[in-house]
């Protein structure tokens, strides 16, 4: 048999899983939980219980839930006390003809015969007692009841739970959050969340920093192991997913936290997704379940730059779920969770009890702030009064910086290392000569680091597999946030960042100049040489082995931070060291909607840096690049038609007119040509850049009927060819949670602190 340390959900949550097994096993729905004073019932209904196995009981039911914070406990016929004068009094009145008594105590066969005679007795027709040995035996047979009470993960052991091939997954996937999923509250978002995965198979999570997004997605992780047996995959990047699809198999679940960057937008990521979509597409309609998440304000850029029409479940606020909205109760509840299993003594609970309500109440709470109560490490110099808690809540960013501020050197030390990776620094730790000279610089050496991060391990930092590679990251990314206010408030620390990270990492994490992106480390103009002389010796990436890959990635973040992180002055700087740029943006590649070459002619000509030879010569080839057909972003795209002039501009258009539009046919005829019957794009996908470009112009010649009329016909024909193509595409499998939202379903007006100290 295996336990389960029920003696740890608190009365509230008990209940909670009391009335999920009472409609999930039992088969019964019971309208409302009522709290303790409530004459001896927590739940009642009227009419006939359909019993597997047994006699069907009828009649008017009462059932109670009898808690126990204690582990081991065995019920006692005294501990019933007051619950027999209770049910003497609904006796008298006719509301009792069958009782069911609930409890996570252990129940011996002799109180069962003892609690059935003092029932018979007090004039109950009859009864049913359930304790923790029966609990334990739903909760194991039950993958469903396991999915709507995720806490239960965290409250056994995960390798007799799960079989081994999923718990190994589990073991991997979720060794950083083992403590944590037994405090894991149930909140609307979670349901939202599944419902989103039941009808797409892909999911969105957003929300501000702290406010539980991984929470929600680790669960849905942990739903699709157990339930689907599915093998679930946690990945960084897009690249990592399609290495790991199997086009074979519809058994995968991928989950990907921070999509679009971890504290900062990060372009490129958002590039890569758009190159992906039509594969992302074809996975989902093969049945494979996706998850991301995202923080609010990095998601709200990246929706400029995501080609939200190849993928339209970007647009669907069904599977967007926003974080902001906790309610009152489940507030209340991750604060119980966390104080009552997190490792405070219980004089300081003692102490904080008076002032929970008011701490779970306040606007500004959040998940993180519950976690940042329960540990001593953010709590060692706080005042226990309702206003220094309510500031702490409040102003968590500045008691962060305090804490860390308040740390060794070679902790400091451990952490910067951290931050220069990118918040995330791969295990065994391997340094380059300039990130040892940084450690050095901060005091410190690597051995010191080593046993800093070992000492924070849980606290400050994590140590995890992503993707099959070991990680030291930040126990969350607002502490990476934290580090990065203390950089820019010291130059001394500044410079050691600017020459100690990775250039890579570097130009992911600063701006020369503000440029109005948050979260990000503003380099001030005295500090830009610095910037200037990394950048130049940046001629290959890591992230590809080819040189030619290598270096083209390299001069994609290179232009990607001149459009997108780079001032006036910065940008004057670097094309008076570095005019060779002119000639290489002038002539982007294809797909101009992903260009970072137009996006920096677009920007050196809105700072009027751009010459007016090389601004001729990239309006000639765009010019050339539309009227072939090639490509037609430039009519939708009002930024870079301000590179031309409005002479140029009509002429461009007068040119498509005459020259592009009369051989459309050919530019349909071409495409339909290309695809391949093992293509794993489908027709409809194949041809959807056609279909873009046939909007495009549309738009464009809206008023002119005969081309309108000349569209129409190339637009037909292309459908016509989609649908006459044959394409296999398989039914993907039924997989889908069911879960319902029960937070409403327990009402009351019990403090659900009262037994946090106990």
């Amino acid at each position: 048999m295996i336990k389960y340390d029920l003696h740890s959900l608190g009365w509230h949550d008990f209940q909670q899983l009391c009335l999920t097994i009472v409609r999930e096993i039992l088969g019964q729905t019971v309208s409302t939980f009522l709290d303790t004073n409530d004459a001896g019932m927590d739940g009642a209904f009227s009419g006939a219980w359909k019993q597997k196995n047994d006699e069907d009981l009828e009649g008017k039911f009462i059932i109670q839930c009898k808690f126990t914070n204690k582990a081991d406990n065995n019920l006692r016929l005294s501990d019933l006390k007051d619950e027999f004068e209770k049910i003497k009094k609904l006796i008298l009145e006719e509301r009792c003809d069958c009782y069911i008594l609930i409890t996570n105590a252990g129940v011996s066969g002799q109180l069962d015969v003892k609690f059935g005679e003092k029932l018979s007795a007090l004039g109950v027709k009859s009864w049913r007692i359930f304790g923790s040995t029966w609990i334990f035996n739903q909760i194991t047979e039950s993958n469903v009841l396991r999915a709507m009470v995720p806490r239960i993960y965290g409250l056994g052991d995960l390798s007799q739970i799960l079989d081994h091939r999923a718990y190994s997954q589990a073991k991997q996937l979720l060794a950083s959050m083992r403590d944590d999923l037994s405090k894991i509250v149930i909140t609307s978002s979670y349901y939202n969340a599944a419902k989103a995965m039941d009808e797409h198979g892909f999911v969105l999570i957003i929300g501000e920093p702290a406010a539980g997004k991984t929470t929600i997605a680790s669960l849905l992780a942990m739903a699709g192991i157990d339930r689907w047996k599915l093998e679930t995959i946690k990945v960084n990047t897009p690249d990592s997913i399609l290495k790991h699809w199997n086009p074979e198999d519809p058994n995968q679940f991928f989950w990907i936290d921070d999509a679009f960057g971890v504290t900062q937008y990060e372009s490129n990521l958002v590039n890569k997704w758009n190159h992906i979509l039509p594969q992302i597409n074809s996975m989902l309609k093969q049945g494979v379940k996706i998850v991301m998440t995202s923080r609010d304000y990095i998601y709200k850029r990246a929706r400029n730059d995501l080609k939200e029409g190849a993928f339209p479940l970007f647009k669907e606020s069904q599977v967007v779920i926003d974080l902001h909205e906790l309610t009152t109760e489940e507030k209340q509840k991750i604060l119980y969770n966390h104080l009552k299993l997190g490792h405070q003594p219980k004089s300081f609970l003692k102490r904080i009890k008076p002032y929970l309500v008011d701490v779970a109440n306040n606007k500004r709470f959040i998940p993180e702030s519950a976690r940042r109560l329960s540990s001593p490490t953010f709590t060692s110099n706080l005042h226990i009064s309702k206003d220094e808690l309510a500031e702490f809540v409040e102003k968590q960013e500045s008691f962060l910086d305090e804490v860390i501020r308040g740390l060794d050197k070679e902790s400091k030390a451990a952490l910067g290392l951290i931050y220069m990776s990118s918040g995330q620094l791969s295990s065994p730790i391997d340094l380059q000569e300039n990130e040892i000279k940084a450690v050095g610089r901060m005091g410190s050496d690597v051995g010191s680091c080593l046993l800093a991060l070992e000492s924070m391990k849980d606290t400050l930092v994590q140590y995890i597999c992503i993707d099959d590679e070991n990680l030291w990251r930040f126990k969350h990314p607002t502490i990476g946030d934290a580090y990065a206010r203390i950089i820019t408030q010291s130059s001394e620390l500044l410079e050691i960042f600017l020459r100690g990270a990775g250039v890579e990492k570097l130009l992911e994490q600063i701006t020369c100049g503000d440029v109005g992106l948050e979260k990000t480390i503003i380099v001030p103009p005295k500090m830009y040489d610095i910037v200037l002389d990394r950048m130049l010796s940046f001629n290959e990436s890591d992230a590809y082995k080819t040189d030619y890959l290598s270096e083209w990635d390299a001069q994609r973040k290179l232009l990607t931070f001149l459009s997108r992180r780079s001032s006036k002055k910065f940008l004057k700087l670097f094309v008076s060291v570095r005019p060779e740029i002119f000639k290489i943006i002038i002539k982007p590649n294809m797909y101009f909607y992903y260009s970072k070459e137009i996006d920096t002619v677009v920007k050196l000509h809105e700072f009027g840096l751009m010459p007016e030879k090389y601004r001729k010569e990239f309006v000639e080839y765009i010019t050339n690049c539309a009227i072939s057909g090639d490509d037609l972003y430039i009519l939708r795209d009002e930024d870079m038609q301000t590179v031309f002039s409005e002479e140029e501009l009509k002429d461009l258009k007068l040119k498509i007119k005459m020259i592009l539009i009369p051989k459309l046919s050919e530019v349909r005829t071409k495409d339909q040509y290309n695809f391949k019957d093992d293509d794993i794009y489908s027709p409809q996908e194949h041809m959807e850049e056609f279909f873009t470009k046939i909007d495009i112009l549309q738009d464009e010649f809206s008023e002119e009927n005969s081309i309108s009329e000349l569209l129409e016909k190339e637009e037909e024909e292309a459908k016509n060819w989609v649908e006459e193509t044959y394409y296999e595409n398989t039914e993907k499998p039924n997989r889908k949670l069911g879960l319902r939202n029960d937070n409403n379903l327990v009402q009351t007006s019990r403090n659900i602190f009262d037994d946090i100290d106990e």
